[in-house]
């Protein structure tokens, strides 16, 4: 059996700030970011798309929302440094 993803990544501790900021009147419910996201973050909110409130624990940092999103619904720049996921590979 596969261990869930939440126990597989590794992050390192500290305060990684709000590095991913939704702003919804930009927000066309395209739904790219849902389909982009490698760990589902993304959900329908009514008529928008909002972000799971434990994404600084789940997100792999990517950027592909916000690479995706053509309307600037989404903000996003990478952790302050000294936090985040830590790369063993790759």
């Amino acid at each position: 059996m596969l261990a869930p993803f939440e126990e597989l990544i590794n992050k390192l501790e500290g305060d990684q700030g709000d590095f991913i900021q939704v702003i919804k009147e930009n927000c066309t419910a395209c739904k790219k970011c849902l389909i982009i996201c490698p760990v589902n973050l993304w959900y329908m909110d009514g008529q928008k798309v909002n972000i799971r409130d434990n994404y600084k624990d789940l997100c792999l940092e990517c950027g592909g929302c916000w690479q995706v999103c053509e309307y600037n619904a989404i903000k996003f720049q990478f952790p302050k440094g000294g936090t985040g996921v830590i790369f063993r590979r790759g």
